[in-house]
């Protein structure tokens, strides 16, 4: 038997003892959630607060809301310390301990502020559930590490937590001494991580990370070498394995700053996500101009930027729902006198107190598709289907009308595109018993919003398919408290406006409609989020909760009038109440299966 089919075995075994049967589609329908954060150094000055060049009063700020997000674990980028020594490596042992009570496991990597051999065997010693020891797992099952090359036990390892899979990478000295240069310390392990990777069941997730960027925005070294175009051939191999594996995201930390790209292999043929996560340390850092990416891969440029923040502290909770992901970046300004959002540079003198706020949502699903939006470029490519089969209504979904209006231009110059990705839930799972009356599956459209600490976006037409049952329909939107309202509520601005008949171009922002000929619902909205084709009372011209011939009744009193007389009986939006309006309610009304009211 093979490495990988008695991997994929285990991994199944796994589960079933967990009672987290695999769905047809191979992934778990329960939803969890890990937590994020990166660099946490400090200087010698405010020692009692952050003792050993350890930001702990950051820090003790931060885990906090892992425990109360209830995490099932969180890793850690790397320099967790400022010196690299055994003190300072303690005392965040002692921290984690927080973590641990509350049932959270801890997965860090080193950082190139802890490099040496000794480090290394303190990392080990004080984190030995990096080797799958001890109480503090997390729930985290599988833990390995390379066996060639030797020393790294411990330092770069997988493990596994329900549908997913996870790897960190360390790049410095080892155990043994070897790995000595941190520029090509990657270099012969990555066959063994190709291979973790593609050992991995399939429709599973799987997150690498370390404590250096595939391209970073400041330090030039990176995972892989000196500059972003060294090392080319692992490159290829690295990213292509990730790509061809449901490994979607990098994540890093090094460069004391929040940043999103696409990142490309330099043959061009595989692409991931490189995340560069803000700091938690005393110090922050500015891209360079021109980006490293220009200057070192030229006419071959590999990074595209998405979104960036600076100086700001932050950390990040990560949901995974079955196939679907989402990242949440939660960031607090920094202490120096400014704003999120408007942010100055410093080196922190003393432990400021943070105010976290969610400021960006993206992420992606292992059923939808990922749309790159160049700035001016329309959003019409964005089309997708849900899967079919039991549970599954089969739902089409079309942008059919809007572009990308509202860039945003980086600290170096470059204009960042958008990334939109869609993901889909069956209406089966999420609508079981018919209660929510959905008549589609439920979309996810990540990637939407203009601007980081906004959830606007341009304006855009989304058209969904329903399942042609009788209706009204119309599309709804889910909000932060989990309650569905129709799109047009949940958008900022516009004036609702519903339509019966097909989107037509110049519709205003907040009209929505449904086309019975096509059996398709419409919407034009300046957000994202998760949207779905359900029933409603749209028709309902007299308020009575029903749509019956005193609707019909009504709307016909009001015939050869401007729009102005009933707005809400104007069904074609040209303005007036026509015969047309009257056959179009009395469509509804068929569909609605409606009767003579008594």
């Amino acid at each position: 038997m093979s490495f990988q089919t008695s991997f994929k075995l285990k991994h199944a075994a796994v589960l079933a003892a967990l009672g987290l049967a695999l769905t047809s589609s191979g992934v778990r329908a329960e939803a969890w959630s890990f937590g994020i954060m990166a660099d946490t150094q400090w200087t010698t000055n405010d020692a009692t607060n952050n003792p050993n060049t350890v930001a702990l009063g950051i820090m003790n700020q931060i885990l906090p809301q892992f425990v109360d997000k209830k995490v099932k674990f969180v890793i850690q980028l790397g320099d967790l310390t400022d010196n690299g020594s055994t003190a300072g490596l303690d005392v965040w042992a002692s921290a984690a301990q927080q973590l641990y009570t509350a049932g959270i496991g801890f997965y860090p990597a080193r950082g190139n502020h802890e490099p040496s051999a000794t480090a290394a065997a303190r990392f080990k010693t004080d984190f030995p559930q990096t080797q799958g020891q001890g109480s503090n797992l997390g729930g985290a099952t599988g833990h390995r590490s390379p066996t060639t090359p030797a020393g790294l036990t411990g330092l770069t390892y997988a493990y596994e937590y329900a549908n997913a899979t996870f790897i960190a990478i360390d790049q410095f000295v080892r155990t043994d001494g070897t790995g000595a240069t941190a520029n090509s310390a990657v270099l012969d392990q990555v066959d063994w991580l190709a291979a973790t990777l593609a050992a991995k069941p399939a429709n599973t997730h799987a997150f690498l990370y370390a404590h250096k960027p595939l391209i970073g925005q400041n330090h030039v070294d990176n995972l892989l070498g000196a500059n972003p175009s060294s090392n080319a051939a692992q490159r290829n191999t690295l990213i292509k394995a990730m790509a061809s594996n449901g490994a979607r995201f990098f994540l890093a930390g090094h460069d004391h700053m929040y940043n999103r790209a696409i990142v490309k292999s330099p043959d061009g043929t595989a692409q991931v996500q490189d995340v560069i996560h803000s700091s938690d340390a005393y110090k922050f850092y500015i891209p360079t101009i021109p980006s490293n990416d220009q200057t070192y891969n030229g006419s071959n440029r590999q990074e595209t930027p998405i979104a960036q923040e600076l100086f700001t502290i932050g950390y990040y909770i990560v949901n995974v729902d079955g196939p679907r992901v989402t990242f949440t970046h939660y960031a607090s300004d920094n202490g120096c006198g400014g704003s999120l959002g408007a942010g100055k540079d410093c080196d922190l003198k003393a432990t400021p107190t943070l105010s976290f706020v969610k400021r960006e949502s993206y992420g992606y699903s292992l059923n939808g598709k990922e749309f790159l939006v160049p700035a001016g470029a329309t959003f019409t490519n964005v089309a997708d289907a849900s899967p079919t089969g039991t549970g599954w209504v089969g739902t089409s979904l079309a942008i059919v009308g809007g572009s990308n209006d509202t860039s945003t231009t980086l600290y170096d110059g470059r204009v960042a595109v958008q990334d939109v990705n869609t993901g889909w839930a069956s209406r089966g799972e999420v609508d079981a018993n018919g209660a929510l009356g959905f008549k589609s599956d439920v979309l996810t459209l990540w990637g939407m919003h203009n601007a980081i600490g906004s959830e606007q976006g341009d304006t855009v037409a989304v058209s969904l398919s329903y399942d042609g049952s009788r209706g009204p329909v119309a599309i709804k939107n889910k909000d932060d408290a989990g309650v569905w309202q129709a799109a047009a509520d949940r958008n900022f601005g516009g004036s609702k406006k519903f339509i019966v008949g097909p989107w037509k171009a110049g519709y205003a922002l907040g009209t929505y409609g449904v086309d019975p000929s096509t059996k398709t619902a419409w919407a034009v909205v300046n957000r994202g989020g998760e949207f779905v084709v359900a029933k409603t009372a749209d028709g309902d011209l007299n308020g009575d909760g029903v749509i019956d011939s005193r609707d019909v009744a009504l709307l016909t009193q009001q015939l050869n009038k401007a729009a102005s007389a009933l707005p809400a009986a104007d069904l074609d939006g040209d303005g007036q109440i026509t015969a047309l309006d009257a056959r179009k309610l009395a469509l509804i009304c068929a569909q609605a299966n409606c009767a003579v009211a008594q």
